[in-house]
């Protein structure tokens, strides 16, 4: 429980609650936690003073017999000893144990079901005066699910095309070529990589015309390259290089504008046209490994070439089908928080926005950002670019949980166990130690809920998809 405003006394120890992640990074103090107003609730809670009294009295009873100080027989030292060198803490185990029961019975008998910690306000928890109390905290929207089998739901073509197996191939036996220089003085032609260096101005829509010419209005960076190669009259070579480096010879200097198409895979030069100075420093021939047995067994444990070639086909078959059937499902999702719409706990949304951050923070971690540089990080503002789609998460996991119900949708302890299997293996935890863990901090709940939830979009998608 978080007291917010404890009158009288200090405020207790548990007001102050922190969250604590692997990265070094500093979180700002949510001492009170914004409520969702359409969820949330607030109760008035008392006790007579004679309760408080003998809650105190059970309290300081125990540390009596607990307490070990100099001078004083075990179980002998003074009342009032007790009472005032360990004040703090006999309220603290006080305010725990009699607020708690207090409040749960109040919420038993309003039949309440708070989903966020209650925040206590205007707390009187004094010895010998009447406990009183407020309690704010928030409950589970109510909302219908009817309909939810009526989304539409289109299945994807997921066959793996004779163009995406070939690319697929092509990946394979590039990463393992051999890039050899062309000694003999010639021109580049079809087939030759061009060793190039480059620098390139992005065309400004915003232009300004000067004694010098036409400048650019921004002052963009240029981009630039040293020892870039590029295929002469390859299927992803830009058809403005092909037609410039086509016929060059080394050492020549040559100047050019290249159109990019709106689907670019680099967004800095997606639909941009961009001035080149390249300079061709050499020639290069790419060599291929054969396509035999002795090739396929470097690659892996094949048998022969077809081997590795048929289970290269399935892999990237997997491939395509797992990532255009996780869009389908997505799509499906969204369809669902478009349909039903309800509020949501804004204890689940920091929950999920805080689940981001850290995933994020994992990852800039990895990418080599030093604890220091994530200190410097705007949180505030990192927190707010998540929110949207933290509140979207949570609506999908409370329709999920919903259809889970409807469509009687379980997770077996043995696909429990498979799960914490891979997650052994991953984190290297021994299996064992990982289990009681998760047991012991709850994660074992928050495993089985995601599976579910998991396991109900794939039961609603295979359901729905035509």
């Amino acid at each position: 429980m978080t007291d917010t405003h404890a009158t009288a006394e200090p405020q207790s120890e548990a007001a102050h609650t922190h969250d604590h992640h692997d990265h070094e990074h500093e979180h700002e103090h949510h001492h009170a936690p914004a409520l969702n107003p359409e969820l949330a609730r607030e109760i008035e809670v008392e006790a007579d003073a004679d309760e408080v009294s003998k809650a105190f009295k059970n309290v300081v009873k125990r540390y009596q017999k607990l307490a070990r100080i100099p001078g004083f027989r075990a179980g002998k030292v003074p009342e009032s000893l007790i009472r005032s060198k360990f004040a703090k803490d006999i309220r603290q185990e006080v305010l725990e144990g009699l607020v708690s029961e207090r409040f749960r019975k109040a919420i038993d008998e309003r039949k309440l079901r708070p989903v966020s910690e209650p925040q206590l306000l205007d707390l009187q928890l004094i010895d010998g005066q009447p406990l009183k109390f407020k309690a704010a905290f928030e409950v589970a929207p109510e909302f219908d699910i009817a309909g939810y089998d009526k989304v539409s739901v289109t299945k994807p073509e997921v066959a793996l095309t004779d163009t995406e197996y070939a690319d697929e191939l092509d990946r394979v036996l590039d990463h393992h070529a051999t890039v050899e220089p062309v000694e003999e003085e010639r021109a580049l032609v079809d087939g030759d990589w061009a060793e190039i260096q480059f620098r390139g101005e992005v065309r400004d829509l915003a232009q300004t015309v000067t004694a010098d010419g036409v400048e650019n209005a921004s002052k963009a960076e240029p981009i630039t390259g040293e020892d870039a190669l590029i295929e002469i009259g390859g299927k992803n070579t830009l058809a403005a290089f092909n037609e410039a480096l086509r016929g060059a010879k080394p050492g020549q200097e040559l100047k050019f504008e290249a159109d990019y198409p709106a689907d670019f895979g680099d967004r800095r030069l997606a639909g941009q046209t961009v001035s080149y100075d390249v300079t061709v420093k050499g020639i290069k021939r790419k060599t291929y490994p054969e396509r035999d047995a002795e090739f396929a067994k470097q690659l892996g444990n094949y048998e022969s070439w077809e081997d590795f070639e048929g289970k290269l086909r399935g892999y990237a078959s997997d491939r395509k089908k797992n990532a255009l059937e996780t869009q389908a499902k997505d799509k499906m999702l969204d369809e669902l928080i478009t349909k039903y719409q309800f509020p949501v706990p804004e204890a689940f949304v920091q929950q999920q926005i805080e689940a981001r951050l850290d995933r994020g923070l994992r990852a800039l971690a990895q990418q080599g950002m030093s604890a220091d540089e994530m200190r410097k990080l705007d949180f505030a503002r990192l927190r707010a670019a998540q929110r949207d789609q933290a509140i979207n998460e949570v609506k999908a996991s409370m329709i999920l949980d919903r259809i889970a119900d409807a469509e009687n949708v379980t997770v077996e302890d043995n696909e429990l166990e498979r799960e914490l299997l891979m997650l052994s293996i991953q984190s290297r935890e021994p299996l064992d130690a990982l289990r009681e863990r998760l047991a012991k901090d709850g994660g074992l709940n928050r495993i089985r809920e995601q599976m579910r939830r998991e396991k109900t979009g794939d039961v609603l998608y295979e359901k729905l998809a035509s």
